[in-house]
């Protein structure tokens, strides 16, 4: 078994341009060595692997938008695999494993993603101000129904017992 790393510069279905890099272990099927060796030669993963790596990678690449890239990176690697499994048996060559170790966006895109995330956070944090202020709005009012109420009742008892002196206490502990 041998690792193989390939990397390419491919688009996305949104015409994104991505740098993607591929981990592949891989190894010739045994029965099928006289005849790589013979009609490919010893550097057989140098002629087949890059081509059917950037082959699979542009094929599936293209099918995403490079959101979806971010969000589906799982699956998406799982249908790397895949093709790449299924392309590199027509080779006699085995696949034991196929990573994505690498994903870049071009530098416009990485920047247009930060630019979003601060506005999005600059937009929370502005919900946050507008129900903070409803919120003092709401106890505002409160309190003035509260003292509003309590005039209300000092007068009724003034009107039903007289102009006298109204003395409060308050008791401190």
């Amino acid at each position: 078994m041998q690792p193989k790393t390939i990397t390419s510069s491919t688009g996305t279905k949104d015409l994104q341009t991505i740098d993607i890099s591929l981990r592949i272990l891989h190894r010739p099927i045994q029965e099928f060595l006289p005849s790589i060796y013979t009609n490919i030669g010893l550097n057989y993963e140098e002629k087949i692997l890059p081509s059917i790596g950037n082959e699979v990678l542009k094929s599936v690449v293209a099918q995403y938008d490079a959101d979806q890239l971010l969000k589906l990176r799982e699956k998406i690697s799982n249908e790397i695999k895949e093709g790449l499994i299924t392309r590199a048996r027509d080779f006699n060559i085995a696949l034991d494993d196929v990573s994505i170790i690498h994903l870049a966006f071009m530098k416009e895109y990485t920047q247009a993603i930060e630019h979003k995330q601060v506005a999005q956070q600059q937009a929370e944090r502005q919900k946050f101000i507008v129900l903070r202020d409803e919120e003092e709005k709401n106890a505002a009012v409160i309190r003035s129904e509260g003292e509003a109420e309590a005039a209300t009742i000092i007068n009724e008892a003034v009107k039903k017992y007289g102009s006298g002196k109204i003395i409060f206490k308050f008791f401190c502990f």
